[in-house]
């Protein structure tokens, strides 16, 4: 949970923070050097010879953390160290134990399951194996061969269950680390979706309204001293239809922003008597099944924003289906520019998550473009 004012807690936060957590788990297992430790201390020998067996078991201890450091490398940010470096780790690991072996006697076994239980973590499983059975054999062997060793058959067991569940706890955390990323590329993905869902959207709606003021404002400069009261009449829908392009990016931010097919035909019919170009309707909006109808609202105005800004046609013609919508114009028929490109993007995009297909080109004089199921 993220702190009050703060920043929200990412995945990554909270794998760091299991991570360094791992090193107290880590650390807690080395009470079971406990046993080798207090045999040297209770041992006969010399100081000299007890001193060198603990420091040597200290070293030991803090091998075996940093080959803990090394998984949580590898698990945090990848293979990032290669597997000679963790066999050089785990041979330190095995030298470290020698210097204390003759004082510790066979209470020195218990360093074979650390090295085990690290090399599953840190060593491909077939590798691991190699060690796993290693040190199965030395806690059967030196024992027996050893003078002054006791065996214990036991300890045998307790290096088999602690490796394997050592690789159950390590299988665990890497499937938990692999979701947590998995996580957040969903998060991110989401972030580019939603961004690349805003841009459509304030183009389309910003493009065609747009187009509608400019067309609109072009005509009432003209009409100033031909028509005023026209003009004025001008004017007012010029200043209607800023204010509704203010409240649809309003609405397009708090993701509210919806587009209907019988309000967008009324809106390309006033499009086109503006920029003097004649609409031909067949078809309503009824007649489309409703769940392609916001797609083909998004058709709609596109198109007509194209046929406006784009095409110099005197007659655009909108086909109306159950699931099909056709616009066509007897424009120049050239292909659109960059602007109108752009908004084809982002209409064979919707037309795509609306399971429907859009084709758009030149028609004989003019341009076409079909949204229809395929």
């Amino acid at each position: 949970m993220a702190e009050a004012g703060g920043d929200p807690e990412t995945d990554a936060d909270r794998l760091r923070r299991g991570l360094r957590r791992g090193w107290f788990f880590s650390a807690i297992w080395l009470v079971y050097l406990f046993d080798p430790v207090r045999t040297i201390v209770e041992s006969d020998v010399s100081v000299a010879r007890r001193a060198t067996a603990l420091l040597s078991l200290v070293l030991f201890a803090a091998t075996y953390l940093l080959s803990f450091a090394e998984f949580r490398s590898r698990i945090a940010k990848g293979p990032i160290a290669s597997p000679s470096r963790q066999w050089m780790l785990l041979g330190a690991l095995v030298i470290l134990l020698v210097p204390a072996a003759p004082v510790a006697r066979e209470s020195i076994l218990a360093g074979g399951v650390y090295i085990a239980v690290m090399a599953v973590f840190t060593l491909p499983l077939a590798q691991a194996a190699v060690v796993i059975a290693a040190s199965a054999a030395a806690f059967v062997v030196l024992p027996r061969i050893v003078p002054g060793w006791s065996a214990d058959d036991g300890t045998v067991l307790s290096l088999l269950v602690a490796s394997l569940a050592a690789w159950g706890v390590g299988q665990l955390i890497v499937r938990n680390i692999e979701l947590q990323r998995a996580r957040q590329r969903i998060a991110d993905l989401a972030v580019v979706e939603e961004r690349e869902r805003l841009g459509r959207d304030v183009h389309d709606i910003l493009g065609h309204t747009l187009t509608v003021i400019t067309v609109k404002a072009e005509l009432a400069g003209r009409l100033v001293d031909l028509d005023p009261l026209r003009a004025t009449r001008e004017i007012a829908e010029v200043e209607a239809l800023a204010r509704t392009a203010l409240s649809d990016v309003r609405a397009t931010v708090g993701g509210l922003r919806t587009v209907t097919l019988d309000v967008e035909l009324i809106h390309a019919r006033t499009a086109l008597d503006a920029a003097g170009i004649d609409l031909v309707l067949i078809g309503a909006a009824t007649d489309a099944e409703s769940n392609f109808r916001e797609v083909f609202a998004w058709t709609v105005r596109e198109s007509v924003t194209n046929v406006v800004r784009h095409s110099g046609a005197s007659r655009c013609c909108i086909t109306v289906e159950p699931s099909r919508i056709e616009i066509v114009d007897d424009g120049k028929g050239s292909d659109p520019g960059d602007d109108t490109g752009n908004g084809l993007r982002g209409l064979r995009h919707r037309a795509d998550r609306a399971g429907t297909v859009l084709t758009a080109g030149a028609a004989g004089g003019g341009f076409r473009v079909i949204v229809e199921a395929p």
